[in-house]
């Protein structure tokens, strides 16, 4: 079993699809919130009519989905909204989203702030252009161009006979438990990280290594590459730094887990199914 199932109908695109009509569905976004509307008690994300009335900032076009256009942006500080509308961190959302949906908007807030962070040319200081046909911005003095940063990361699920590797990060929430993961180094495999951050965190050595699959995380702008692998040697002893504590679990003994469509939760689910 794999986790194959994270592939949409959406096109990404730079300039728009299709015409534009009052149905555009807009991600708006305000200090990293996200704005959205309230309709029978359920979130959903404004249209352009909805959205009118609105002075809107940093408009640009992500992609299509089902005949729509979707775009990102931003709106001003001290702008009324509607009382239907509020602002929330998209990560709140999870749950209430559909999963194409939130993917979208992890897309527009990784395209928002990558705007926002390269205003001006990290060389010499001077104001960028964006290129046309492509994601990108270029510096019409020195040339440096910058395209949207996205930060590779492993998460793996570490199995031992019947048994689960789970580990408790600092920064997580009290009493929460998740598979190991840990960014890519420079000149690095993923396969090579898998064992790197594995040793380095819980002291344990891993090997048959299996690819599991992978999954966008904008939080802030990674993509997670899954991966399995098999218990080889070693007793746990934990970095003392990002993890506090990490210990074997058997699926009818789970601690608290990550919940939502993380792909760390769809590891932990694919140990359990299995054993």
């Amino acid at each position: 079993m794999r986790y194959e199932n994270n592939i949409t109908n959406f096109r990404p695109a730079v300039t728009p699809i299709l015409p534009s009509t009052n149905k555009d569905i807009y991600f708006i976004f305000y200090n990293d919130e996200l704005l959205v509307k309230s309709e029978n008690k359920k979130v959903e994300i404004p249209t352009m009519e909805d959205l009118i009335n609105l002075q809107l900032n940093n408009i640009q076009y992500i992609g299509s989905l089902n005949g729509e256009n979707f775009f990102c942006g931003e709106i001003s500080e001290g702008v009324a909204i509607p009382n239907n509308m509020r602002f929330c961190k998209l990560r709140s959302l999870a749950q209430q989203l559909t999963e194409d949906m939130f993917w979208i908007g992890g897309r527009a807030i990784q395209i928002v702030n990558w705007n926002n962070n390269h205003i001006y040319c990290g060389r010499c200081g001077t104001l960028t252009q964006n290129v046309d046909g492509e994601r990108s911005k270029k510096c019409p003095k020195c040339g440096l161009a910058n395209y949207p940063r996205i930060s590779p990361a492993i998460i793996v699920a570490v199995v031992n006979e019947d048994k689960l590797l789970l580990a408790h990060n600092t920064q997580f929430p009290k009493d929460l438990y998740s598979v190991v993961s840990g960014f890519v180094e420079v000149g690095e495999t993923f396969e090579e990280c898998v064992v790197r951050e594995v040793h380095e965190e819980t002291g344990i050595n891993v090997k048959n290594i299996k690819y599991f699959g992978n999954q966008p995380w904008p939080f802030p702008n990674s993509i997670m590459i899954g991966y399995t692998a098999e218990y080889e040697s070693g007793e746990i002893k934990v970095d003392g730094n990002e993890i506090s504590h990490a210990n074997w679990y058997s699926a009818n003994n789970m601690p608290l887990t990550p919940d939502g469509i993380s792909i760390a939760k769809k590891l932990i689910n694919w140990f359990i199914k299995k054993h």
